[in-house]
């Protein structure tokens, strides 16, 4: 049965910076910064894909405005590996070059379409995807991002957030360092961990902000707060080969993976040995088509998985394997507005766990109100 792609309506959803922004140890990160893909089919079934952004919207815009879409349109929402595929690879073909097409513009498209896909083929089959793609969980625990620099942001004002998630209901906490001296980090960490108590869990992120040096430093120093993970310790240039040589001397797990641009370099992070955990992000490359492939290397390799970012997305992903460790979710809505906002139905975060819907596909009902708000509609094909 085939449901062809007849229409798609794209918008960019961003949010203005409102007051100080959040730093993590090397950048701002935005408030909202992605792509909506939503598609409907001739038989009127419809899909959404989101792709998150850290960089220009630009060349995505761009790319939409100069004939991405007749790529998709007439294309099978019930094929997502074959859509995917010719989205993908179009970054190696002279077309791309000559249409001004980029590379990375072109993983992002593909990564949303690929959802919308996914999306389509759950409710054809009227389940929700996670039980599609193995139904090993009904729930998953969810962990909340937390304690950014931020201008004038001192200690009393650090514990004030971490008592309020605490009162949300959180059980585990990962928190932002690298943007201040190690001494001053752990300081922060220290205070960080006493309100939240010494049965929680405390992740650690520092956003390729260190050198190997002093991430040597750093986890002798950090074992007395007992994190449960170290996230993406190590500067980008080498961040492979240092990553492996920091799992030698640590005692703490380490994790990496949003910042690789494809699955191939999530593939090369498990094989080396470099990680105990993976955080790839099927919302920046590779959609579920390739996430699925990624949980299964990973199961596989004995690493656990731990997308990054969307947590009412890769909920499915999570729930549906044996590796399937954690999500990462937002919950203060001057962070990330569009967690709060941009569904009417989000699964339910309580006590530390994210129950998922059991409507099919995605099992999320997008809300007007939030696109209207938060959209600029770049195409209706």
């Amino acid at each position: 049965m085939r449901q062809e792609i007849a229409a798609l309506d794209v918008f960019i959803l961003q949010a203005p910076d409102t007051g100080r922004p959040h730093w993590v140890s090397n950048f701002i990160v935005p408030r909202a910064n992605e792509v909506l893909v939503r598609m409907r089919t001739k038989d009127g079934i419809e899909g959404f894909g989101l792709s998150t952004v850290y960089a220009s919207l630009t060349p995505i815009v761009e790319a939409f405005k100069n004939g991405i879409a007749e790529q998709i349109l007439g294309e099978d929402a019930l094929a997502p590996e074959r859509v995917y595929q010719k989205l993908f690879w179009l970054s190696a073909t002279r077309l791309a070059f000559e249409k001004k097409w980029a590379r990375e513009a072109l993983i992002r498209i593909s990564a949303a379409v690929d959802l919308a896909c996914w999306d389509i083929v759950g409710k054809v089959a009227g389940l929700p995807l996670y039980r599609l793609f193995g139904g090993y969980a009904e729930r998953v625990p969810c962990y909340v991002t937390c304690a950014y620099y931020r201008d004038g942001k001192d200690d009393a004002e650090l514990k004030d957030e971490m008592q309020r998630l605490k009162a949300q209901g959180h059980r585990s906490f990962k928190a932002k360092v690298g943007g201040l001296p190690l001494k001053e980090d752990i300081r922060r960490l220290e205070v960080v961990r006493s309100v939240i108590g010494d049965e929680a869990d405390l992740m650690i992120d520092v956003n390729r902000g260190w050198s190997l040096e002093t991430a040597y430093e750093a986890v002798r120093a950090l074992e007395p707060l007992r994190p449960r993970w170290l996230e993406e310790p190590v500067r980008w240039a080498d961040d492979r080969r240092e990553l492996k040589l920091l799992s030698q001397r640590s005692r703490i797990p380490l994790s990496a993976g949003e910042s690789e641009l494809t699955s191939y370099g999530c593939r090369a992070l498990v094989e080396e040995g470099s990680i105990q955990i993976l955080q790839f992000d099927c919302t920046m490359f590779g959609g579920f088509t390739e996430g699925r492939k990624m949980a299964a290397l990973s199961e596989l390799n004995h690493v656990q998985v731990a997308p990054h970012h969307d947590c009412f997305i890769h909920a499915h992903l999570v729930a549906s394997t044996p590796a399937g460790c954690i999500v990462e979710s937002f919950t203060d809505p001057e962070r990330d507005p569009l967690q709060a906002e941009l569904f009417e139905n989000p699964p339910k975060i309580a006590d530390g766990w994210l129950t998922l819907n059991e409507a099919p596909g995605l099992g999320l009902t997008l809300s007007e109100a939030a696109v209207k708000k938060f959209g600029e509609k770049i195409l209706s094909a």
